[in-house]
């Protein structure tokens, strides 16, 4: 019985670690270049890819009621909190990254293609958008 318990509190134990090494949570975007927070985002998976919304903003200019009026399809207008920002990306075989999804810059409208990578024990999302051959990488800390 004790082996079958400790067993069971393995397994556990390993699931949630596996869990961890996924996008799947609450993450603190980053600003790469200011080093400030910017909005707590909250990433789930649904139809079989991956989906991200604006919980809070944390911007200390942040306007309570702003909305995405630089977006040009149909988030335009939509307020930031609750804002879809990642659409789509799946896990790549073989490998702890998320590919082929996008992720819209509210600020500018842009949406470009991403990918999503956990990093230091899914303490931490690489979060890289391309745009041609460029791409701008950004840390995300895990907010839970």
């Amino acid at each position: 019985m004790k082996s079958l318990l400790a067993s069971i509190l393995l397994l556990a134990g390993s699931a949630s670690a596996m869990a961890q090494m996924s996008p799947v949570g609450l993450w603190r975007s980053v600003d790469d270049k200011t080093g400030e927070s910017k909005a707590e985002i909250r990433i789930a998976e649904s139809g079989g890819g991956l989906q991200g919304r604006i919980e809070k903003t944390l911007r200390k200019d942040a306007k309570p009621d702003a909305a995405c009026d630089e977006c040009t399809d149909d988030r335009k207008g939509k307020p930031m909190v609750g804002l879809d920002i990642i659409r789509g990306g799946k896990k790549a075989e073989g490998k702890d990254v998320w590919e082929g999804g996008k992720i819209l810059d509210p600020e500018n409208g842009k949406e470009y293609r991403a990918s999503f990578t956990p990093i230091d024990g899914g303490k931490k999302l690489e979060v890289r958008g391309y745009l041609g051959p460029f791409w701008r990488t950004q840390t995300w800390t895990r907010a839970q």
